[in-house]
């Protein structure tokens, strides 16, 4: 049958002359293996890269067109040519900061060059053997730190040591013959030169810190992290005494400071009003205080209060203050945030009413794993934090509804939280919760004595203009809801147990 000229008699030839003139990709030269073009593709862009360099090149433009691609000799590790060695420092350094940084670790075993590169890119580092830093591999291997962890280093263990020291704000491991009367002694940390010496070699390697971790350091060693890293932010300091934090006056532009004075069970250390009265005119620009075990009085806070007028958020963790220092709070008049975590008495005399003042900028009041068992504390701290619009309770200790009826001064609560609260009930919470007119968001979970039984009509309307309610008190009934209909529970019903 005849054939007109248009109709194509072979068209796998004229496919294959197409794909002939179409222009290679990078994933067809990977694939067919054409060395000759993916050498050249590396040569591009190693001109580019070159040519585009504000520093000088590693090798001259001239030689560009030199460089080879031939597969090196080959050994038991590498099974084909390096093709990023023609590549600049800058273009190969770009190419593996757009890695996830899970893959730093892996990366970085790949060759020397780029074990370099990889540490170039770590940020942040929890130390454990302080000789890795004391020899400077650390600011050699890591020169673009701006976070480091020092406090598990500074603790002298064998790492093969099976006691553990766990607690909520460290865990270390020890040995059994640093431990001596529930406390570790002075022998079982490094010396005080030794965290010095330290010091010097991190921020000589690594001066752009901007938070850094630590534990016995004296005040030279904080004076020359002071002075040498102007760009640190954040301080958290372990182990430390009232006269160690002369230091901080060269730390001027400090935001967030943790001080953790004493902590039981693993070391105790003396920070006075004389210590809270040091930092804070040495940190004046201090947003966020943070005192974990620190002892004190009224003269100590009101210090902080006058010095640090910018300070916005103050944190007292298991504090050892003297009665009346909550009057003090009346002098921070920029703190918005105040949170008490672990105190066993919030203030053991606070005076006559006339003389505890307030906090006229505080907006939110936390209380987590308290006692309040001692009525006239907490009624004294309702007194200074008046003005609070959000009041959070989690897991404390003794807060009944004759404690939980103090609460009712704050007059222009906003938002309420309570959480493991098992000795309030629902009248105790209807009587005052009825009494806070601007109420918006209210969150009950884990308090048993709350039941949805004892809901009152009245209470039923306040939830239902709120605009966030989470009521989940009832831990039992809830998990009873939830197994409804399953027959777990019931006598006679379905078991969990395995056969």
């Amino acid at each position: 049958m005849p054939t007109s000229p248009e109709e194509n008699p072979n068209p796998k030839v004229m496919s294959a002359a197409a794909a002939k003139k179409r222009r290679s990709s990078l994933s067809d030269i990977w694939n067919n293996k054409d060395t000759q073009a993916l050498k050249q593709l590396v040569l591009q862009m190693r001109a580019q890269s070159v040519s585009n360099s504000t520093t000088p090149p590693s090798e001259p433009e001239s030689d560009i067109q030199s460089l080879t691609l031939d597969d090196p000799e080959p050994t038991r590790f590498s099974s084909g040519p390096d093709y990023t060695a023609v590549l600049s420092d800058k273009l190969l350094l770009s190419v593996l900061s757009k890695l996830p940084e899970q893959q730093h670790t892996s990366n970085s075993l790949v060759c020397k060059r780029w074990c370099k590169f990889s540490g170039k890119l770590v940020r942040s580092i929890k130390l454990l053997d302080w000789e890795f830093l004391e020899s400077g591999r650390l600011s050699y291997r890591f020169p673009g730190l701006i976070d480091i962890d020092l406090v598990r280093a500074c603790v002298k263990s064998r790492r093969n040591s099976g006691i553990v020291m766990s607690h909520r704000l460290v865990s270390v491991h020890l040995d059994s013959n640093s431990i001596h009367g529930g406390f570790v002694g002075k022998e079982g940390f490094l010396a005080q030169e030794v965290v010095d010496g330290g010091v010097k070699v991190l921020v000589e390697g690594c001066a752009n810190l901007r938070r850094i971790l630590l534990m016995n350091a004296s005040v030279e060693g904080l004076g020359y992290l002071g002075e040498k890293c102007e760009t640190l932010q954040e301080l958290e300091l372990h182990f430390s005494d009232d006269f160690a934090l002369k230091g901080l006056f060269g730390c001027r532009n400090l935001q967030i400071l943790k001080l953790v004075g004493c902590i039981d069970g693993l070391y105790n250390s003396m920070v006075s009003d004389i210590g809270l009265t040091i930092l804070a005119q040495g940190c004046p620009r201090l947003l966020k205080l943070e005192l974990v075990g620190c002892e004190g009085s009224y003269d100590g806070i009101k210090a902080i209060g006058q010095c640090c007028q910018m300070l916005e958020e103050l944190i007292l963790c298991d504090h050892r203050m003297d009665g009346g220092w909550l009057s003090a709070l009346s002098f921070c008049s920029n703190l918005k945030t105040l949170k008490l975590q672990c105190c066993k008495v919030l203030d053991s005399s606070p005076g006559p009413d006339e003389h505890l003042g307030s906090c006229s900028t505080l907006e939110e009041l936390h209380l987590h794993q308290c006692q309040l068992r001692d009525k006239q504390g907490v009624r004294a701290l309702f007194l200074v934090c008046g003005t609070v619009r959000e009041l959070v309770f989690g897991d404390c200790w003794g807060l009944d509804n004759t404690i939980f009826a103090a609460a009712s001064v704050c007059r222009s609560l906003r938002n309420l939280s309570l959480e493991g609260c098992s000795l309030l009930t629902t009248e105790g919470l209807d009587s005052v919760v009825q009494s806070w007119k601007e109420l918006e968001r209210l969150k009950v979970v884990s308090c048993n004595n709350i039941k949805d039984s004892e809901i009152t009509p009245e209470l039923a309307t306040l939830f239902s203009v709120l605009k966030e309610l989470k009521w989940r008190p009832d831990s039992r009934s809830f998990l009873s809801s939830g197994l409804e209909g399953t027959g777990i529970g019931q006598k006679g019903g379905r078991s969990l147990r395995r056969k």
